[in-house]
């Protein structure tokens, strides 16, 4: 198996390997720092979720030509430990499931997902004109085909921004607020306690209410304080908050039939 650099200055490209078969991977042991993470458990944890998304998509087979696990030596000093190969898609899943406020997160993303598109349109591309009335067709057809992606492109634009404000805000969201934006999509009917049950169904809190350790970037605890009705004093106590890590979460864990519709920011 032979490191072959794609062209481009990407550092990406330098990390790509190819197998005897011609098939391509990366080396998760390599391509963690490019993601910015310094400890390989976690980045590990992020592996395995991203072939957990992997298998539950297209099967446990699939998943494991995707990422597959290995044991080999890494480091400098060449000790043998747990590693995994990464097809290009399981890259990009990966990166996906990292917080996309990380400027090396969103790189990966850009990365990934630009070379996946350069293969399908490679593999989609037709033979080339053979004579001036079939050329003037496949122009015509080009034409449409940017058109109709500029206008798809419109589209779109008001979700992306509403991603960029979101996913770039340190912020978190009630229950009812984050109920509120996972009942955006038609395939989840949630309300704020039916929210809780499906947390506490998930594991992600203890039975106090206290996010477990794996999920604190996706739950928070915040202090907050309400009159007694009858003493009148301040009452200090905690509330549970969701992430915008946490609603991409839920979404997912929920069942979410389209992307996640994530509000625009207030103007003005």
């Amino acid at each position: 198996m032979t490191m072959v650099p794609l062209e481009g200055t990407s550092p990406f490209d330098g990390l790509r390997r190819v197998r005897p078969d011609g098939s391509e991977y990366w080396s998760a042991r390599e391509l963690m720092p490019l993601l910015g993470y310094r400890k390989w458990e976690r980045f590990s944890e992020t592996v395995e979720q991203a072939h957990a998304v992997i298998a539950a998509e297209a099967g446990h087979s699939a998943a494991d030509r995707e990422a597959s696990r290995h044991r080999e030596a890494f480091g400098r000093t060449r000790q043998v430990g747990e590693n995994f190969h990464l097809s290009r898609r399981a890259c990009y899943v990966t990166a996906m499931r990292g917080d996309s406020r990380k400027q090396e997160i969103r790189a990966a993303l850009l990365y990934f997902a630009t070379k996946t598109r350069e293969a399908e349109v490679q593999a989609q591309t037709p033979a080339l004109p053979q004579d001036y009335e079939e050329a003037l067709v496949h122009l015509l057809g080009k034409v449409r085909e940017t058109k109709q992606l500029e206008s798809r492109v419109k589209e779109l634009e008001p979700s992306a921004q509403a991603w960029d404000v979101l996913a770039s805000a340190s912020g978190d969201y009630s229950l009812r607020d984050a109920a509120f934006i996972l009942n955006r999509d038609r395939g989840i009917s949630t309300g704020q306690n039916r929210l809780l049950r499906s947390i506490r169904e998930f594991d992600m809190v203890d039975r106090n209410g206290v996010p477990y350790a794996k999920h604190t970037t996706h739950l928070v605890e915040r202090p907050t304080s309400y009159t007694h009705p009858h003493t009148r004093e301040a009452v200090l106590s905690k509330q549970l908050r969701v992430t915008v890590q946490g609603l991409r979460y839920l979404h997912r864990r929920l069942g979410g039939e389209g992307p996640l519709q994530m509000p625009l920011a207030d103007a003005g």
